[in-house]
Parts: C-alpha cells; sequence; structure tokens
C-alpha cells in the first residue's frame, strides 16, 4: 500500500467519526424539543421533562406559566407521587420557594398544600427526614438522654465573663470550651448543650423575647440559634463579625438587631440583624478591643461599648452610628462593663481603675461617679448588672467581692466577700442580676468558675454550684448503685464527687494534684473507704471519701502514671512508662514483669489485666505480702496497643478496647469464678464489638454481664450485646471531642469527655 492510498483510508475514517458525533449531537438537539404524548393518569417528575416541556418554569421570575400548567395536572391529586413531592420539597419536608420551584403563586399554594397533605399522612420519601419522623424515631431509640451535667464557664484572669439569663429568670446561659451551656436557675441538673461552635466559645446572650440565644467564639463567628424550652436547638444564622476572639454581645428590646464587639484586626464590632446578618451600623471610636456593649431596649435606641482604650463610645441608632466619647480621660484604665439600666434612663460603666460613672440613658452626658471610699472596691471591677427596678446595681471584682449599691445615694447596700484568705481562684468575673424573679436572687461567677448564689439577707452564697472547667480526664464511682458517687479528674487537676441522682459536685480540697489526673480508683474494704488518684504531677494521692478531702502525703511514682486500678485487697496498681508498680498504704508492694510498655488497667477481686502497647493482654493474681504471679496471657489481641480494659462484676468476662477502635471480649477459663489462683485461660468470645472509629478511651459492664458500652475518641457512645454481637445501640456525638470515661449503675450509664460534662443515659440492650 502506498502512501496515498494511506492517507485516503486515514482520512476516510476521521470523517466518518466526524458523521457520527454531528449524528449525536443533531439526535440531542432534536430530543430537546421533543413533547410527549402524555396519557390521562401518568405522573412524571419534573426532572423527567425534556427541555422543551421544562423551559416555560424553569425561568427565575415569576412564571406565567409553569409545569403543572404545561402538563395540565393538579398537584393536589399528585401529593402521593414521591417523585414530583421530593422535586419542591427540601430536607426537611417544606416546600421551596417560588424563587427554586418556578410555580406560578396558585400552583405554588397547590403544591404545599399536597406537601402538607403528604405530610400528615405519613407519605414522605425515606430519604427525607420531617421532624415528626424525628421525634417518632427518637421515642423508639433504647438510648434516651437522662441529663446534663454541665461544664462551668470558661474564665481568663484578668478578663471579665459574661453571664446572661432569660426575661423570666429561669435560666442562666453561659460559654464553656466549645459549647454553649443554658441551665435552669432552680434545677442546675437540668441544662442544654449546644455545640455548633468550632472554635472556644466566648459569650452566650439570651434574647428579650427568650426563644433566641447569639453566642460567639474566638474566631470572630456569632450564631444565632433557638433556645426556646422546647426548642430543637435549631442555627438560625452563622455570621462572621470580626477576624478575631468576640468578647461580648448585646440585643435590641425587638430582639430584631444585635451588636457583637471584640478583639479584631479591621474592626472591632460590627451591627447585624438576628435574622439575616444584614449591617445596621457600624461600630467605630475605639483604637483598642471591645470589652464590652449594651444597648438601650426602649427607643429611641442607643448603645455604649467599652474598651481597652479606656473609652466608653456612644451611638445612635438605627443603624448605629458614632455619637461621640461622653467622659474622656474619666476612666483611667481599662474599662471592663458597660450596662443600660432596665428603664433606659442611666447608663453605667466600670473599669480597671475600681471606678464607677452614671451617664444619661438617652443623651450619654456624663452624671456623676459613684464612689464609697469605706465600702467601695479594692480591685478592678470587671462585671455590671441592674436590678428589675432601675433603682440598684450590682459589681463583681477581682478584690474577691460582690456588692449592691444604690444609685441614687451612691452607696455600697450589701458585700459578699469569697475566701477567708487571699486566693486568685476567688475573684469574682461575672455577674448578673435575673430578670422576671422576686426573690432577689444574683449569680457571680468566681474565676475558678463556680457560680455564686447571693441573696441579700445573707452574708456568705446560699448555694455554689461546682464542677469542672476543663476536660475531664478520669472518672469511677463508689457505693451502691442506688446512692452512687461519682469521682472525676479533669486537665488542670481538679477533683470533684457528684451526687449520681441530684447532680450536685462537690471539690475536693487539700493537697491536690497540680495537672493532668490520669487515673481514678475507689476501694470500700474496711471502716475507711477511699479514693486513689495519680496525675501527671507523678503523685499518688488520696482521698477520704467521707470529708471529702485530700488525706496523707502524696506518693512520689518514679515516672509518669497512665492507668489506675485498686484491688479487692486495697493494693493500688499503677501503670508507668516502663512498669507496673503495686502500692499498699502508700508503700511500694511490688512489681509486676512486663516485657512491652503498659497501657491500660483494669482489676476484679485479686485479679489485675493489663494492657499494653505490642497488644498483649496479661492476667496476674496480685495478692499482700507475695510476688504478683501471671496466670493468663493473649500474647497478641490486635495489630494495635490495648487503650481500655474492663471486668463484668462477677469476673468471668474481660473486655479489651483498641487503638483503632475495636473490642475483643475474651471469657475467663478457670476454677474460681472471680479469682484467678492457678493457670487461666481466654477463650476468645466475640471480636464482633468494632463499631467505632476512632481509640477506644473506656469500656463499662451493665450488672447483669450480658452487654457493655464503650466510649472513644470518635464522640460516639455505643452499647453492646454478647446475645446479638452484630448489633449496637448507638450515641453519636455524646460528647463533643471526644468520650473519656464511663459507668454504669443500675439501668444508668454515665459518661464524661472532653467538654467537661457529665451525662447520663438510659440503656436498654437485647
Amino acid at each position: 500500500m502506498n502512501l496515498a492510498t494511506i492517507n485516503r483510508t486515514a482520512s476516510t475514517s476521521l470523517s466518518h467519526i466526524r458523521r457520527e458525533e454531528e449524528i449525536e449531537q443533531e439526535n440531542i438537539a432534536l430530543s430537546r424539543l421533543l413533547t410527549r404524548n402524555w396519557k390521562a393518569g401518568d405522573v412524571y417528575a419534573p426532572h423527567d421533562l425534556t427541555g422543551a416541556e421544562a423551559r416555560k418554569w424553569r425561568k427565575r421570575t415569576r412564571p406565567t406559566t409553569d409545569a403543572f400548567d404545561a402538563l395540565s395536572i393538579n398537584p393536589l391529586s399528585l401529593y402521593k407521587n414521591f417523585s414530583v413531592m421530593s422535586e419542591y420539597m427540601t430536607e426537611m419536608g417544606r416546600i421551596r420557594h417560588s424563587d427554586s420551584t418556578g410555580l406560578r403563586p396558585v400552583n405554588q399554594r397547590k403544591i404545599a398544600k399536597a406537601i402538607r397533605r403528604a405530610i400528615a399522612l405519613g407519605l414522605m420519601p425515606s430519604v427525607h427526614k420531617h421532624p415528626e419522623f424525628i421525634k417518632v424515631a427518637t421515642e423508639g431509640r433504647r438510648v434516651n438522654t437522662g441529663g446534663i451535667y454541665a461544664a462551668l464557664p470558661s474564665t481568663t484572669r484578668g478578663q471579665p465573663t459574661p453571664l446572661s439569663t432569660d426575661a423570666k429568670g429561669e435560666r442562666i446561659a453561659y460559654a464553656s470550651n466549645k459549647s454553649i451551656f443554658l441551665r435552669s436557675i432552680d434545677h442546675p441538673a437540668i441544662s442544654t448543650q449546644y455545640t455548633q461552635h468550632t472554635a472556644a466559645t466566648t459569650v452566650a446572650k439570651f434574647a428579650p423575647s427568650g426563644f433566641y440565644c447569639a453566642s460567639g467564639d474566638a474566631s470572630g463567628i456569632v450564631r444565632v440559634w433557638d433556645c426556646s424550652p422546647n426548642g430543637s436547638g435549631t442555627t438560625k444564622g452563622e455570621y462572621a463579625i470580626i477576624s478575631g476572639r468576640i468578647n461580648d454581645i448585646a440585643w435590641d428590646g425587638d430582639s430584631q438587631r444585635i451588636i457583637a464587639v471584640g478583639d479584631g484586626k479591621q474592626r472591632f464590632g460590627h451591627c447585624i440583624t438576628a435574622d439575616s446578618g444584614n449591617t445596621v451600623g457600624e461600630i467605630s471610636g475605639h483604637s483598642a478591643q471591645v470589652n464590652a456593649v449594651s444597648i438601650r431596649q426602649q427607643r429611641p435606641l442607643r448603645a455604649a461599648t467599652a474598651g481597652d482604650d479606656k473609652n466608653l463610645v456612644f451611638y445612635h441608632g438605627a443603624p448605629f452610628k458614632f455619637n461621640g466619647i461622653p467622659g474622656r480621660g474619666k476612666h483611667t484604665n481599662f474599662v471592663y462593663g458597660v450596662a443600660f439600666s432596665p428603664d433606659g434612663n442611666h447608663l453605667l460603666s466600670v473599669g480597671g481603675d475600681k471606678k464607677v460613672y452614671v451617664y444619661d440613658g438617652k443623651t450619654g452626658d456624663v452624671k456623676s461617679e459613684i464612689v464609697d471610699n469605706v465600702e467601695g472596691h479594692k480591685g478592678s471591677i470587671f462585671g455590671v448588672s441592674w436590678s428589675q427596678d432601675s433603682k440598684h446595681f450590682v459589681t463583681c471584682s477581682a478584690d474577691r467581692t460582690v456588692k449592691t449599691w444604690d444609685v441614687e445615694a451612691g452607696k455600697v447596700t450589701h458585700t459578699w466577700s469569697f475566701g477567708d484568705a487571699v486566693n486568685v481562684s476567688d475573684q469574682q468575673v461575672g455577674v448578673v442580676w435575673p430578670a422576671g424573679r422576686s426573690d432577689g436572687l444574683l449569680i457571680s461567677l468566681s474565676l475558678s468558675g463556680d457560680l455564686n448564689y447571693l441573696y441579700t439577707g445573707s452574708s456568705k452564697p446560699t448555694k455554689i454550684l461546682s464542677g469542672h472547667q476543663k476536660n475531664i480526664t478520669a472518672m469511677t464511682s463508689s457505693g451502691e448503685s442506688e446512692s452512687s458517687t461519682l469521682w472525676t479528674g479533669s486537665y488542670e487537676g481538679r477533683l470533684c464527687s457528684w451526687d449520681a441522682a441530684s447532680g450536685d459536685a462537690e471539690t475536693i480540697e487539700g493537697d491536690g494534684h497540680t495537672n493532668i489526673i490520669s487515673g481514678l480508683a475507689a476501694t470500700l474494704s474496711g471502716q475507711h473507704p477511699r479514693i486513689y488518684s495519680v496525675g501527671w504531677d507523678d503523685s499518688l494521692r488520696t482521698v477520704d471519701v467521707g470529708a471529702r478531702t485530700f488525706t496523707g502525703k502524696p506518693t512520689q511514682l518514679s515516672s509518669q502514671p497512665k492507668a489506675l486500678t485498686c484491688t479487692s485487697d486495697s493494693l493500688v496498681v499503677v501503670a508507668q512508662l516502663e512498669s507496673v508498680i503495686v502500692y499498699k498504704d502508700g508503700e511500694e508492694d511490688g512489681e509486676l514483669p512486663l516485657k512491652s510498655t503498659p497501657t491500660s488497667l483494669a482489676s476484679t477481686a485479686g485479679t489485675v489485666a493489663i494492657g499494653s502497647q505490642d497488644s498483649s493482654l496479661r492476667l496476674f493474681s496480685v495478692v499482700p505480702g507475695k510476688a504478683p504471679k501471671q496466670t493468663g496471657v493473649v500474647e497478641r489481641v490486635s495489630a494495635t496497643p490495648l487503650t481500655a480494659i474492663s471486668f463484668s462484676q462477677d469476673g468471668s468476662m474481660v473486655a479489651v478496647g483498641t487503638a483503632a477502635g475495636k473490642i475483643y471480649v475474651y471469657k475467663i477459663r478457670t476454677g474460681v469464678t472471680g479469682l484467678v489462683t492457678e493457670t487461666a485461660s481466654l477463650e476468645l468470645v466475640t471480636d464482633r464489638w468494632s463499631a467505632h472509629t476512632g481509640k477506644i478511651t473506656c469500656i463499662a459492664w451493665n450488672p447483669e454481664g450480658t452487654g457493655a458500652v464503650s466510649g472513644s475518641l470518635d464522640t460516639n457512645i455505643f452499647a453492646w450485646s454478647l446475645k446479638e454481637p452484630g448489633k449496637r445501640v448507638k450515641e453519636t456525638n455524646a460528647h463533643k471531642e471526644g468520650v473519656n470515661g464511663i459507668v454504669w449503675l443500675g439501668d444508668t450509664v454515665y459518661s464524661t469527655g472532653a467538654d467537661a460534662t457529665v451525662k447520663k443515659w438510659r440503656i436498654k440492650i437485647a
């Protein structure tokens, strides 16, 4: 074949390919112009329409005709057709906006009515979840939230911490870690947790209506969300206010406008509408971060901000605009608090210079400085709040006092002092005077995070809400299930006891840990039950359960402790970096020989189980005065280290969790139930407990020994059954940023996590 023939053949093949492409394009174009022969009774979804059929109703402007006109069908007759309904519904089963559907108003109303009719009959596509369906599904779950024992507010030394209460004086709102808590004032064990922030939260404020809450975080984001008592906590809006920490938020009297201020780069605050985030003014006049903001609840609207530039800036609104800096130079240090009186006649400012100034609420003019040289504050004033009658106000200070004042007389009327000795943790960094109450209650916040309930008839707090501010890193329990006490240790070294039924917490006093508490264990033997704790200050400490105090001298450990357990003979076993040491009465009593680094511990009676970095599981018999003896071993449980171990209550089963999120259950074959005295065999019962996606941090068996619950760094809690090992009951996102501890008492499971909360769950397993 010559060259000409080859070129001619190639050209012919190319022409053939091009012709086929042209024919395909022509067919596509023709298909767009086709109309179908619709038959009576045929039902088609809008996405089945051809281009010619759909062209008229795809316009974004208000149409004169639409798909239903073109097809001559009535939406009300098609409400049972899922494909038609889904084209016009949102994910939550609501009608889409007419800009999206392209329907005429009459057909928009018809399809909305059709969707409501389908919802009422329960005729919904399986891919959609309507709130009513979610409610029904939730009622049928076998994991039910029994309550949240909330974390304490996050505080920073030398910085005010805003508090807020609703209009009825029933709930208090505050920020803690990356969550917002709404807590009942009269029943503190009842609380709601909002977890949608991705950065550390800094402030939460109720709207005057009580139906919404605005919260800010360290990244400059403000979220507005449903906080009604029976609400779902749905986020209404998320708005980027500044490129830095939000320090304070204020609502107007109509619950429509928000001013958020803080430490930004381009600006120090912004004014927006709560429902859409549209701008309704600007914050200007400051040269440093703004610490506080307040809006006058009456018209004409006024606003005031206070900052580190020692100035109070006054605004007229709405829209809010700069009006002036009244009393320029009056404050000689940072201004920490500002508040309009409920009647709108007065405005107060307080600061680090220990001064209190009164301004006219409408004009912003300085009226006077309130000075009480005898009873006044001796330290920086961090917060201020008004009484309902606008005749009195309350302030809190770094001098560890909270004071009420008469605004007309300019004198202190009552003082509460905290701490008998100078203690930084007793500084008062926040205060609120709840509206809507007739008992005169005030609530102040200590730097330690404690919330103090104050009444003018008493010189001391009538109630103190204690708990944790930081990540809870260890948990155990003591006592019978009906009257159990929970014990929790946290990242900053605080140890607390909790009444499991009521949720009341008490901080353990005495010479405690100065760093992370990595393990807790309880012993009930003898007349004096004890709680043992180990921490990253490399110490073993003892707590007297009855006195609720640390007792005796701490035992110094040779290295950083990883885990802790206690035998029935009150022997304390501590896993350290390279060894496992047994202690009796604070003195070393033996060492368990290991070939690998220990990672987890558990005990039942006189048997101790040790998990290691090499994924081996070893059982030791530990008896006072005798050398520990290895009685059972599984050389390699899995390919990853063992991170959690738990014995069933009768000691016949042991569950082992791994760093990969899988749990293995072994049955202990031995002649003496619950006490391994001779060589024991470990028989694998199941390896199908494997739904976690992160490291297993804790496992707890139910009292019957038929199943267990587990917690993980993936934030989830799973309940497992030996009868049906392939099934599980789950609670996703149980603790924000991870679950760290779990115990099963009676029919209730208690868990702790990185969100510093203790949560109750009602769990039923097969």
